[in-house]
């Protein structure tokens, strides 16, 4: 660099020309000391030949052959396309790192004396109960143990619309209560949170390289040692007997620059990121761009059924009573099933709760093992429980409308006194209201083939599967762990195979998958450890909208290496046919990086938006919220979605 500067010494013929010497001075400084500096780091430290080093080169011949100012030019652009591309790419990296603003510094902490202190979020200990008032933000993960309120998580799972929580019910660092007082116990340290596991992972994602990074990286590094080699032959062509020194020169310094692969090697990193990052800001963490290349190629989906395509919470779907009165009916099995543990007997108090039912007083209630309950109390010989509970009681379930819920491969819950059967329920792992419009778009993105597996019975798997539009031969049931893996395994040799669970019991067949994906995954740390791609919103939808992105970022990426390699071949053709202006080269060099940049950020502005399909009411205060009416709650939606990551 100090030699071009030099070489600008014969400009001094007067003042006009010192002043021009001395700002063509400064500019090579400024654009080539930095760009000469990374590129002595780099062939020093990796032994690599890179861009940085093509351009400087070529910006020192031309001052050499008496060009200085067209080299002036190509360090001007060139400086000016890199700091582009750093803050473009920074872009990208920001859009998760945006979380860390949203953690609060402080939290409101109950004493053991029952008093109420505020302590820095980061002191928080695992079972500490924190206070949230209206408007705070939640200062680590924890599980509500009073209160009821609707919070705001649409920068940890996406969901544009607040979600009404009550007691039990999980909440993540960083959202946001609405309204209502809440309690809860912190289950994850503020290092630990769900937050922080996300800015970990995402972090590592986007330092992982996708295969198509990596040959690009592989491609530019070999590439740019036969740029320099090609420069060197061309002089050599260029200057034979007879012919200027300083024109085959100047040729030579313009093929340099045109034959540059910055396009190429920019093109791909500018999509992944920027991908990466609009799925995270949607709530779908990708474990780098490896996941999301694969993802696009997916042409086989199999589900997990229990709590993946379903709820994986039993509920009431039927309630029979013999006698005509539900309520009375609900009211006295609610009573009996008050004591038990059985996930059936929530489901059937949940519904009793629901229908306004209050349970009946029962005592004197005992288990039978594998049969149901019973209670000798005031209300007579009591029992709840299957057809073989029905049987020792020596009551008779062959009534019309009994039999007749016998066919729709649901749990049945009887009950009756003594030897009288008052009546039933169904219960039943329902699916989920985004799983069929899920399939079906999935189906119509062009998807051949989508199975569902399970190890539940298989009338069971039938009902489930063809409410939700699949096919018999589609629909596998009674699988044990290994049985999934197996048949994973076999639509993995005949294409990209993609598995889809809750990340648990399902973590080998996540692994065996080309894409692991794991269902709701903002509270298991197995779901994230064993999938590639994690799904911290249960609404089914964000995985077609994952779908959608992946193949989109698949086709912004062919656009980019298709118009780079062009560009790059038309300038060097016409740089060797004709004699280009160097200044004409380095804007078409320069101009056509940008663009593949600018091409790969569009990424970000393709949303993951989801069904749409709300888990429960969540308009609890209306008025307090200024959402009286429906132009006021879009306008609401807009404003949760803009302040989502």
């Amino acid at each position: 660099m100090l030699l071009a500067v030099l070489a600008l010494w014969p400009l001094q013929e007067d003042a006009a020309g010192l002043a021009l010497a001395v700002g063509l001075a400064l500019v090579y400084l400024a654009g080539g000391l930095p760009a000469g500096w990374r590129a002595a780091v780099t062939l020093w430290e990796e032994r690599i030949l890179d861009i940085d080093l093509l351009m400087v080169v070529a910006a020192i011949a031309a001052a050499a052959v008496g060009a200085p100012f067209e080299g002036a030019v190509l360090l001007t652009l060139f400086s000016i396309s890199t700091t582009l591309e750093e803050r473009a790419i920074g872009r990208a990296r920001r859009a998760i790192e945006a979380l860390m603003a949203l953690r609060p510094e402080t939290a409101l902490r109950r004493n053991s004396d029952g008093s109420v202190s505020e302590v820095p979020a980061a002191d928080l200990s695992v079972d500490d109960i924190v206070v949230l008032r209206p408007g705070a933000r939640v200062p680590a993960d924890a599980v509500i143990v009073s209160g009821r309120g609707s919070l705001d998580e649409a920068n940890i799972t996406g969901e544009s619309m607040p979600l009404t929580k009550e007691p039990g019910a999980q909440i993540f660092e960083a959202t946001m209560n609405i309204d209502g007082v809440l309690e809860a116990t912190v289950t994850r340290t503020v290092a630990e949170s769900t937050v922080a596991r996300m800015i970990t992972l995402v972090t590592e994602a986007q330092a992982a390289k996708a295969p198509s990074e990596k040959f690009s990286a592989w491609f530019g590094q070999r590439y740019t040692v036969a740029v320099m080699a090609g420069a060197i032959l061309a002089f050599a062509a260029f200057y034979w007997p007879g012919r200027d020194w300083e024109e085959a020169l100047y040729r030579s310094a313009t093929l340099l620059v045109a034959a540059s692969p910055c396009a190429i090697v920019i093109s791909v990193p500018s999509a992944i990121l920027s991908a990466l990052s609009a799925a995270a800001r949607g709530g779908v963490l990708f474990k780098g761009g490896g996941a999301l290349e694969r993802l696009a190629a997916v042409d086989t989906f199999a589900f997990d059924k229990t709590g993946t395509l379903t709820t994986g919470k039993a509920s009431v779907t039927q309630v029979v009573a013999l006698d005509g009165d539900e309520r009375t009916f609900m009211s006295l099995l609610a009573g009996l099933e008050a004591q038990s543990e059985h996930h059936s007997a929530a489901a059937i108090r949940q519904e009793a709760a629901m229908r306004g039912v209050a349970p009946v007083e029962v005592g004197d209630v005992a288990t039978r093992p594998s049969a149901g309950i019973v209670s000798s109390g005031g209300e007579g010989f009591l029992w709840a429980g299957n057809p073989r509970l029905a049987e020792q009681m020596g009551a008779s379930i062959d009534h019309p409308a009994l039999l007749a819920l016998a066919a729709d491969a649901q749990t049945i819950i009887y009950a009756g006194r003594d030897s009288h059967v008052l009546g039933a329920v169904t219960v039943a792992d329902t699916a989920r209201a985004t799983s069929k419009p899920a399939l079906a778009a999935l189906r119509q993105g062009g998807v051949e083939k989508i199975v569902m597996m399970t190890g539940d019975r298989l009338p069971v798997a039938l009902r489930v599967g063809e409410a939700l539009g699949l096919k018999p031969e589609d629909i596998h049931a009674d699988m044990l762990p290994e049985d999934k893996v197996r048949m994973v395994g076999d639509f993995a040799a005949e294409g990209k195979v993609a598995f889809v669970g809750d990340g648990v019991n399902d973590a080998a067949a996540l692994a065996r998958a080309d894409v692991g994906i794991a269902m709701g995954a903002a509270g298991s740390d197995v779901a994230l450890q064993a999938a590639d791609v994690a799904l911290l919103s249960e609404d089914m939808g964000r995985l077609v909208d994952a779908r959608r992105l992946a193949r989109r970022t698949a086709s912004i990426i062919r656009q980019n290496l298709t118009f780079a390699i062009g560009a790059m071949a038309t300038l060097v053709i016409c740089g060797l046919l004709f004699e280009l202006p160097l200044p004409l080269v380095v804007i078409g060099h320069e101009g056509g990086t940008v663009l593949v940049v600018l091409n790969g950020l569009r990424l970000l502005r393709d949303p993951i938006r989801g069904s749409g399909t709300k888990q429960t009411s969540t308009y609890q205060t209306p008025n307090a919220l200024g959402m009286d009416q429906p132009v006021q709650r879009q306008a609401y939606r807009r404003k949760v979605a803009r302040r989502a990551v």
